[in-house]
């Protein structure tokens, strides 16, 4: 007996099953062993057929291709060809993306000077670097561009070149060497296209980003990486002398940010501005690190750019020396008197220890004042004060110092500083003033 009530499962077939199968087979049958043929046809089609729905079922499952709950379906082209995002995203912002030259004076000649104010025939100027940046803003006729800092310094005239190939002349709106950001203006006659501002915030590491921009000054150039890192901070010198006095936050991608790609835009696989292309690691056997100012600190300041020139800050008043970097000199000095000593006579004038700070012992680190201006010259500190604190906070860099001011006080606010002045610690209260950038 079967283990099952229904003959269909079970391994024994009765009599009655098979005449009542023979006489149906007489009803439909089409002839002979044709119809046997027929049978096993039909049935390799409708299991064929029933495995590609299935299939199909469960791609669409899968893929998304078959929307549900009342969502648009995918349309597998777009997806097939993942280079079309990449086309279509730079064809969006290219039309906005500029060439930027630094211009300035250069001598005619052996011994030629700069040309200044009002001279004539005693330079010329000529291009000292080449750059890019990216139109952000068009308002009252005037089109707005966003470049490095260091794309445009110390320079006498700049000229931004569009992708059509005209030059046009650009005026300075405003720079912040701090963040490395700079805003020019030109005429917006016959710009249509304004970059669309992304969130980096939303970044993540592993995406698709494309840095566009000009490098070598060859032209329109486009390359592709990754996000390696959402958010590094990297120590930076700011005025390039080895001395570490500003950390700056940048996204670190491998897309390959040449010389000449500074100040073009860093977009995302919308065509959206995330960044902008500031720097790279150049090294022996460093290859495609590259790094770009997140869009979302640098608007703030190209805001207050456009709006004020410059960006206001807390202003202490104080130019200054970190102490360790005191210390070296100490130690280089000392081992010239000595080699002086063992080898030869000592320069004229030279006085051993003049001019030397005194401290305690325990004091090992700080911020020397090499002049106060200001307000810091209003509340009587002078050249060789040593600050050790503001407020409550220890600062033992000008870095520290720096950061404390910017990210922790306000302009009009009262700080406290704490220094030593002749081994004695003292302290005195004032009101940081508003950081106004000089001529």
């Amino acid at each position: 007996m079967s283990i099952f009530d229904d003959d269909f499962y079970s391994t024994k077939v009765s009599r009655r099953t098979v005449r009542k199968s023979q006489q149906d087979d007489h009803r439909v049958s089409f002839g002979g062993s044709t119809e046997r043929k027929w049978s096993n046809l039909r049935v390799a089609f409708i299991s064929s057929f029933t495995s590609a729905v299935a299939a199909a079922l469960l791609f669409g499952l899968i893929f998304g291709g078959f929307g549900g709950g009342g969502s648009a379906p995918v349309h597998l082209t777009a997806t097939g060809d993942p280079s079309e995002r990449t086309i279509v995203a730079t064809a969006k912002v290219k039309p906005a993306v500029v060439s930027v030259i630094n211009e300035q004076m250069f001598g005619l000649g052996i011994g030629g000077k700069r040309l200044e104010n009002g001279d004539e025939g005693s330079g010329v100027l000529r291009e000292a670097g080449v750059g890019s940046g990216v139109i952000i803003e068009k308002k009252a006729g005037r089109a707005f561009i966003v470049t490095n800092y260091h794309v445009v310094a110390n320079a006498e005239k700049v000229k931004v070149v569009l992708t059509t190939g005209e030059v046009r002349e650009a005026r300075v709106v405003g720079m912040d060497q701090i963040t490395d950001l700079a805003v020019l203006e030109i005429d917006a006659k016959g710009i249509d296209t304004v970059a669309e501002i992304g969130n980096s915030s939303e970044l993540r590491a592993a995406e698709f980003v494309m840095a566009i921009g000009n490098p070598l000054g060859m032209g329109e150039s486009i390359t592709m990486g990754v996000v390696s890192v959402i958010k590094e901070v990297i120590p930076v010198s700011l005025n390039q002398n080895g001395v570490i006095d500003w950390e700056q936050e940048v996204i670190r991608v491998d897309a390959a940010i040449n010389q000449g790609n500074s100040g073009g835009p860093l977009i995302d696989l919308n065509g959206r501005v995330v960044g902008i292309n500031s720097m790279k690691i150049s090294d022996f056997g460093v290859e495609s690190i590259g790094y770009a100012i997140p869009i979302n600190n640098a608007m703030p300041i190209v805001e207050s750019l456009i709006s004020k020139g410059y960006v206001p800050r807390p202003y202490l008043g104080v130019y200054t020396m970190d102490l360790e970097q005191y210390w070296e000199q100490q130690d280089l000095e000392k081992m010239f008197e000595d080699e002086q000593e063992g080898g030869g006579e000592p320069k004229s004038g030279e006085s051993s220890g003049s001019g030397a700070i005194q401290l305690p012992d325990e004091v090992l680190s700080g911020v020397i004042v090499l002049e106060a201006v200001g307000p810091s010259k209003e509340a009587g500190l002078t050249f060789n004060d040593v600050i050790v604190k503001l407020d409550d906070y220890k600062v033992s860099s000008t870095m520290e110092l720096r950061k404390y001011l910017y990210s922790k006080k306000k302009i009009g606010e009262d700080i406290t500083v704490s220094f030593y002045r002749d081994g004695e610690l003292q302290s005195v209260k004032l009101k940081l003033e508003e950081q106004v950038p000089e001529e």
